[in-house]
């Protein structure tokens, strides 16, 4: 663990705003294990799609959408409905086809698996600072195994932007009331978690579960974890607590 020394130390903090994909669970098996399973139901009920379409298809589809879209790049559930319902015009399928495959995405997106320590360590800052998701990802946090690890979780899609702009964070203050010169950021992304933090006054955690070095062209964040036992601790430490 590293951590660098800060005008403001963290035992000021109150409120842990947490990325969630690749922060408290691996991303893409997920988002892998949820196209597949919709590929699949279209096989069964739209066949005439996964005849031109493979998964890497429909993904390029989407990525080319939000690409002319930019202004909707932070909704990525409204710009999957959009892919389906496009590919079903245009190979004359019910467009009720989209919102199905849609809602099955979206069930798969939720069978997260957190990491070993997350559960654990969530429900100890929990009982110390208050909790809020903040993602630029649409998984439902209710309907995951960290549904009431929170106090609040915001989506991209819900606040209008994703991270690296603020809104997210924002959002969080609001909520809590709490000052953001008061909370801390965590999360695995130096750019969209850390240097978007640190730019409106945060305190940023970065954690990195891969041992990959930090890019010489952004300022460092305050600590430098690679799991969140590792995070906890120092916290108490800043609290004058023992470690657990």
């Amino acid at each position: 663990m590293n951590w660098h020394p800060s005008t403001h130390p963290l035992h000021r903090v109150r409120l842990l705003t947490f990325d969630l994909d690749d922060t408290l669970w691996p991303c893409f098996p997920v988002i892998h294990a949820a196209e597949r399973e919709v590929h699949a139901w279209f096989e069964e009920a739209a066949p005439e799609l996964t005849q031109h379409y493979r998964i890497e298809d429909l993904r390029e589809h989407r990525v080319q959408l939000a690409r002319a879209n930019p202004d909707q790049a932070h909704d990525l559930t409204g710009l999957r409905l959009r892919s389906y319902r496009e590919l079903a015009r245009r190979h004359g399928l019910d467009e009720g086809i989209a919102e199905q495959a849609n809602a099955i995405f979206r069930r798969a997106r939720n069978r997260v698996t957190p990491y070993d320590e997350v559960v654990e360590v969530l429900s100890q800052l929990r009982a110390r600072f208050r909790l809020v998701a903040v993602s630029n990802g649409n998984a439902q946090i209710e309907h995951t195994p960290l549904a009431g690890c929170f106090d609040h979780a915001f989506m991209a899609e819900a606040v209008g932007a994703a991270k690296p702009d603020p809104a997210l964070f924002y959002a969080a203050s609001r909520a809590t009331g709490i000052p953001l010169a008061e909370a801390a950021h965590v999360g695995d992304d130096p750019l969209r978690d850390v240097a978007a933090a640190l730019q409106v006054g945060m305190h940023a955690v970065w954690i990195n579960r891969e041992g990959t070095d930090w890019p010489e062209t952004l300022s460092p964040p305050d600590v430098q974890v690679s799991n969140l036992h590792q995070l906890r601790n120092y916290l108490l430490r800043e609290r004058g607590e023992d470690e657990v």
